[in-house]
């Protein structure tokens, strides 16, 4: 026998967590997925500053908690599992956890993306202690710093390459071969930049650092030379890697559209999805901005669309 709720919401952090927040206080017996990782990617952020209402900032734990209680006062429930199949091919939809069938009336998807990394012992032990995945999020808390490092050779490495100029004394673009993805114009624009520096045809070996009383302090990095071999250490308090990120859509192959790197496609500027009554919001759908709070608008948009959907039905 299959479990059924009202709406569902695939998939936790800002914008399922928001999204649930207004659909529970619409009265719409409202679930969250919260899957592998509860919060989505602020459970692993130190410090949130950029997001209104937390003027000493906040914590990313912490604010994905506050999110959480938030919409479980309206009656939201979380379930900690992890929706690993869809059918939404007839209505009521049909999803599968590990441990149960679940049915609903509308869905919202806020599955999220994760940023590619490296995976390396030495990136996990200063990831969030010099080590980040978004410069714009980030990028305030190294001001001053001598010289910053950016991994990877498309626009997106070139646009935080340019925003951290704003911090660091000087900034490093790291590519490992002299072939760019970025557009001519952008890459154009770092390479006249007087505090920019582009070196390519080097990877990282490794991440080094000191800790003293218990606190990381990444100092710089190993970087190998991928034509000599040669390996260096450059000095350096921060690295943010732009190299990516991977929505987390896998389950939806064949379901619902997708652009050509995995990203579900809305419907003009709705959240509408390509099947009437699943909706999606977040990171899965946005590949611009990824931030909490346009993630946390998306959320507000999905429920408000689910909301007015289920009424005309």
């Amino acid at each position: 026998m299959s479990i059924h709720h009202k709406v569902i919401i695939i998939g936790s952090g800002p914008a399922g967590f928001t999204a649930a927040l207004y659909s529970s206080r619409a009265q719409l017996e409202t679930v969250i997925f919260e899957g592998m990782q509860p919060g989505g990617q602020l459970m692993i952020t130190t410090d949130v500053e950029n997001y209104p209402g937390y003027p000493d900032g906040v914590q990313g734990p912490q604010m994905m908690d506050d999110f959480r209680k938030q919409a479980h006062r309206f009656g939201a429930k979380s379930i900690y599992e992890t929706i690993n199949k869809v059918d939404f091919s007839q209505r009521p939809f049909k999803m599968w956890s590990e441990k149960e069938e679940y049915t609903a009336d509308a869905v919202i998807v806020s599955t999220g993306a994760t940023a590619r990394r490296l995976y390396t012992e030495s990136e996990e032990k200063y990831w969030g202690v010099g080590i980040s995945a978004c410069a714009t999020c980030d990028g305030f808390f190294f001001k001053g710093e001598k010289n910053l490092f950016i991994i990877g050779g498309g626009d997106t490495a070139m646009e935080e390459a340019l925003f951290l100029t704003n911090f660091g004394e000087k900034v490093t673009i790291i590519n490992r071969s002299e072939n760019f993805r970025a557009s001519n114009i952008m890459y154009d624009r770092v390479n006249k930049h007087p505090k920019i520096e582009i070196m390519p045809n080097y990877v990282i070996d490794e991440f080094i650092g000191e800790e003293n009383n218990g606190i990381k302090k990444l100092t710089g990095l190993n970087l190998k030379n991928t034509k000599t071999g040669k390996i260096d250490f450059f000095e350096g308090g921060g690295c943010f890697l732009a190299i990516g990120h991977i929505p987390n859509t896998q389950i939806f192959d064949g379901i619902l559209d997708k652009d050509t790197t995995g990203y579900l496609i809305p419907k003009g500027r709705s959240s509408y999805t390509n099947i009437e009554g699943v909706f999606c919001c977040g990171d899965v759908m946005d590949h611009v901005y990824r931030q909490a709070v346009t993630a946390a608008g998306s959320g507000c948009a999905a429920a408000i669309d689910t909301e007015r959907w289920l009424s005309e039905q």
